[in-house]
């Protein structure tokens, strides 16, 4: 391995920080430590743990990076020494940083205004009933495997169970993660299954449908701004599996944005503040994405959604008879290894979406 190879990796590297403009992310973290710092930091509990939050995303990006320059620097200066006995080393230290770079450039690609951050994900059974359904909870059970690989946190927020097996829907906040909204706009959109149906005495081979809806996380009313007499609020008893009552007070809570007609319902919390709290999170990420789809500068502008078109849209195939393959019908990046896509195998579509997006 040769020292100029060492040293273009180093500048490739540094390069990087100054375009992530690693110093005006120190002074953030800074400003942020000052922040929590502050005696009365904790008497805003939902403010205080919101900054906790932010501060220690940027605390593991920051670390990540000088990381990553501080292990090229030394790389550099050991090749400096010309000592053949850790010349091996060196070049097994040499490889494993240019693998962590070249997945890390990928947050060069991600300038959205919403691509940091956190992620609402949403995935809703297609007609078919207990196919869709059972289908449904098979990606919810991808998306959970591959947060766990990931390191990325995954929390219920709303599910309503399918009536023989599956999910009828089922919405999660994904956080923990570095760039979660930019990397999984690639899961967006609608899923198709071609398998052998377990649910049917002749074993026939069945079509499913699911819709996975990904929005930026939004908590905070000043990044989306909503006018209150726009806004719809109802709301009612929760109601478990089987018509059981979860609560014996009304702390349901749906909530219907009247210009688009988008409706949000949260009925997983105790309390119905929790629950307004969470639907007016939800609706608020919602809008965003909208206004990303139809680029428009005010929530005022937005028409409602068009949901049913997507439906004969399918994003990515999955098909397990007669043959296996996973394709994704805009990057055609496809694989055999549908088990492993299944079991939460995706950054290969991830990456490959990336690269289409920017016209590779």
């Amino acid at each position: 391995m040769s020292e100029p190879k060492f040293l273009e990796l180093l500048n490739e590297i540094s390069s990087a920080c100054e375009k992530i403009g690693i110093e005006k992310l120190e002074a953030k973290n800074t400003e942020l430590k000052i922040q929590m710092e502050a005696s009365d930091f904790w008497s805003d509990n939902e403010t205080a743990s919101k900054v906790v939050k932010e501060q220690s995303n940027l605390q593991k990006r920051l670390d990540f990076w000088r990381g990553l320059l501080m292990r090229a620097k030394d790389i550099v200066e050991l090749e400096k020494l010309d000592d053949e006995s850790i010349s091996e080393e060196l070049s097994s230290q040499f490889k494993q940083l240019e693998k962590e770079f070249a997945k890390a450039k990928r947050e060069l690609q991600l300038s959205g205004p919403y691509d940091d951050h956190e992620v609402i994900m949403s995935i809703f059974a297609g007609a078919g009933g207990t196919e869709a359904q059972d289908w449904s909870g098979m990606l919810l059970r991808m998306y959970l495997r591959w947060a766990e690989a990931e390191g990325v946190d995954a929390k219920i927020i709303d599910q309503s169970p399918g009536e023989e097996a599956g999910i009828k829907s089922v919405t999660l906040e994904l956080s923990g993660g570095s760039y979660l909204y930019g990397k999984l706009q690639s899961e967006n959109g609608v899923h198709r299954l071609v398998r052998l149906s377990p649910f049917n005495a002749d074993n026939l081979r069945q079509t499913s449908f699911a819709r996975v809806e990904i929005v930026p996380m939004i908590d905070s009313p000043d990044e989306v701004e909503i006018d209150e007499k726009d806004l719809k609020i109802d709301v009612y008893r929760s109601g478990g599996k089987g018509g059981q009552s979860v609560n014996t007070t009304d702390s349901a809570v749906r909530i219907t944005h009247l210009p688009t007609n988008i409706v949000v319902a949260i009925q997983n919390e105790r309390s119905q503040l929790q629950n307004r709290e969470t639907a007016m999170t939800l609706l608020r990420s919602k809008l965003a994405q909208l206004q990303l789809e139809q680029h428009k500068d005010k929530i005022s502008e937005l028409r409602g959604p068009n949901e049913q078109a997507a439906w004969g849209n399918q994003i990515r195939n999955y098909v397990l008879h007669p043959y296996n393959m996973v394709k994704d019908t805009r990057t055609k990046y496809e694989t055999s290894n549908t088990q492993g896509v299944l079991d939460g195998d995706i950054n290969q579509f991830v990456e490959s979406y990336l690269d289409w997006k920017i016209g590779k």
